[in-house]
């Protein structure tokens, strides 16, 4: 029986936007909402207590922060529809982008913190069941007639679009053709009997209900899932034992301050603060825990030896492609009116597997 306790938190509903959040610390000083993408549960449990600490340490000050978790592309419309939060931790720039087009987030979001404001990263691996039946080793695997895929929704999901980002650029990257990209990808959806709408969903379905052969996830749900299943399951890195390698797609969740929120709340200086305490050693020890890479992750071997070697233990080797690489024009826009805006590539896979239902 999978179990998320969290110690120390309390869980919220919050009327109208239909979300439960979680709170953590008790102070009446300062206030935070962090509205965040699916699987980044337990790696916010575990920031927001060292935070905590560490903000009343310096200012002396305590600090309670809500926190909210669902489906990126559901997260996004729930702040630009009113959600007041002050920081969001989306699955992609065109979430975290929707939410600055709605005049919410100033036009320098991305070059506020370092890394594009990316204090972590991370990737799509697969997830099998244990000694890996179906032998799925890479990506070709899943267009088999005989491997059930289990993988959220893009329309909802950003663990659903980077799964579709990667599966698409298996083909890409290694040299195949749009065509032969768009005859693979359809028939891997053929093969998916479900489509969660966020990432949690996923993981529930096919590691809790059993449905599926191999589970497309973000690494940090992978390492997590695997961990709670007891050997039941195992993670696969798709590529890692061919002669070609790894190859996935790098998935970039950007972190932003909601600066008309904290402007309206008056809570600018202590959300800046969250947002930089990622970047600190103590955040990278937390973001490497949770199986997140961490920003600059090369500047670990002199910064801090041990956590290097964990971080060369949980993160083979990979080829990591950016998904703008996809697209002529190398921009995210184009990258979500090509394959998920309506009837865009992924709805016109969806209309041809069902017709052939």
């Amino acid at each position: 029986m999978w179990t998320r306790a969290l110690v120390g938190a309390v869980a919220i509903y919050v009327a109208g936007a239909g979300l439960w959040v979680v709170a953590s610390g008790f102070g009446k000083n300062e206030q935070l909402l962090n509205v965040a993408c699916d699987p980044t549960r337990e790696l916010w449990h575990d920031i927001n207590a060292a935070f905590l600490a560490h903000y009343e340490r310096e200012t002396g000050t305590k600090v309670f922060i809500r926190q909210s978790h669902g489906g990126s592309g559901s997260q996004a419309r729930a702040v630009i529809d009113g959600l007041p939060g002050d920081v969001i931790s989306l699955a992609l720039w065109t979430d975290t982008n929707a939410v600055a087009k709605a005049g919410l987030l100033d036009p320098d979001w991305e070059k506020r913190y370092p890394n594009r404001s990316l204090p972590y990263t991370s990737t799509i691996v697969f997830v099998v069941r244990r000694g890996n039946p179906k032998n799925i080793r890479d990506w070709a695997d899943l267009a088999r007639g005989d491997v059930e895929i289990v993988t959220p929704s893009p329309k909802t999901s950003g663990n659903g679009k980077w799964s579709f980002l990667a599966m698409w650029g298996s083909v890409v990257w290694r040299g195949g053709t749009e065509a032969a990209a768009r005859e693979f990808v359809t028939k891997a959806y053929q093969r998916v009997p479900v489509l969660d709408a966020a990432a949690r969903g996923a993981t529930m379905t096919f590691a809790q209900k059993g449905i599926g052969d191999v589970h497309l996830t973000w690494e940090n749900e992978a390492h997590l899932e695997v961990k709670e299943s007891e050997g039941k399951l195992e993670i696969v890195h798709p590529g890692a034992d061919t002669p070609r390698g790894a190859i996935s797609v790098l998935a970039e969740p950007h972190v932003a301050v909601v600066d008309a929120n904290v402007r309206r709340k008056n809570t600018a200086a202590v959300a800046d603060a969250y947002v930089k305490f990622l970047y600190t050693p103590e955040a990278k020890k937390l973001i490497v825990k949770n199986a997140h890479r961490p920003a600059n992750p090369e500047a670990l071997a002199t910064a801090d030896p041990e956590l290097y070697a964990e971080y060369q233990r949980l993160f083979p080797k990979m080829d990591l492609r950016e998904a703008t690489s996809l697209v002529p024009s190398k921009k995210w826009d184009d990258v979500q009116k090509t394959f998920f805006a309506e009837g865009a590539i992924f709805d016109q896979i969806q209309a041809a597997g069902q017709k052939n239902q």
